[in-house]
């Protein structure tokens, strides 16, 4: 048997075979000059793979979608954690609370917790969905920071609670926190901090009518004995549907009440203060992207 190859190959060490073309145009079935040859076009098939190969995107490890009801547990869900936070439960004569991630997709995620709460009037968890990319940027280097989440509350009996982002600032990237800023989707029978309070001990608000992100909202403003407290309340009913830029509530705040553009975005979290009662939370949508 013999292989083709190029007039003008390199030198080739010879063994005594027939070949029934001009030898300079043929080798014998032993004469192993071709694995150059071939070395180089398996080489060069190879590349002409690899673009496919980069477009394939990396696997995703699997989503922890169990429930976890410990006091500080966190599930890793990249961008996001998901964080029990029960961090006033001992204040409760009895309860527990439990929290699961139903689906991650992309930027966005799907998650539930349910809780059950008495006794005390404090806050007895944040049980929350918190981003982990993009934070500790300067308010000045942030764009925007679209958002959306579609929520639905069940619950029994008198519920104390509230549906909210809760968003931190300091003064240096992963520093002490100095300003908190809410955004208050849902308000059942809870009040935010403020730091005058009418007759009726109803909170008042420092300005009223702030049209931001689609609706219409009053900013209340006080301090919670660690660091300022504003808090955005929608001024008619609850929003179970929210889609916006949440960066319209920092512009505001920068312009309007002195927060500094120098200050960094330390946490971004979105999730429910359950004070007593029983409910069970689905956010069917989430998501939340640092630009």
């Amino acid at each position: 048997m013999a292989v083709f190859i190029p007039m003008g190959h390199a030198a080739r060490r010879r063994a005594n075979a027939y070949c029934v073309m001009p030898q300079a145009h043929c080798v014998a079935e032993n004469d192993l000059t071709w694995l150059p040859f071939a070395a180089v076009m398996f080489a060069l098939t190879l590349l002409s793979l690899l673009p496919l190969a980069l477009a394939l995107p990396s696997p995703r490890a699997t989503v922890d979608t169990s429930a976890h009801c410990g006091q500080w547990d966190t599930v890793s869900a990249s961008p996001y954690s998901l964080l029990l936070d029960q961090w006033g439960a001992s204040g409760a004569t009895s309860g527990s609370q439990c929290a699961h991630i139903t689906n991650l997709s992309g930027d966005t995620i799907a998650w539930q917790t349910n809780w059950t709460w008495t006794g005390g009037s404090g806050v007895k968890s944040f049980s929350n969905i918190q981003l982990d990319d993009g934070i500790n940027q300067q308010l000045s280097a942030i764009s925007s920071m679209p958002t959306t989440w579609d929520w639905s509350q069940s619950s029994s009996g008198t519920v104390v609670a509230d549906v909210a982002y809760d968003l931190f600032t300091a003064n240096t990237a992963g520093g002490a926190n100095v300003n908190e800023i809410m955004v208050w989707l849902a308000n059942f029978n809870a009040g935010p901090i403020s730091a005058q309070y009418s007759a009726q001990g109803q909170p008042v608000p420092v300005a009223s009518d702030i049209s931001i992100a689609g609706h219409t909202w009053n900013l209340y403003s006080g301090s919670n004995g660690a660091n300022n407290v504003f808090s955005f309340l929608p001024t008619s009913g609850t929003v179970t549907s929210f889609s916006g830029d949440l960066f319209g509530f920092f512009e505001y705040l920068i312009e309007h009440e002195g927060v500094s553009s120098s200050q960094f975005l330390v946490t971004a979290q979105a999730g429910t203060e359950a004070t007593s009662g029983t409910a069970t939370l689905t956010t069917s949508a989430y998501s939340l992207v640092i630009n």
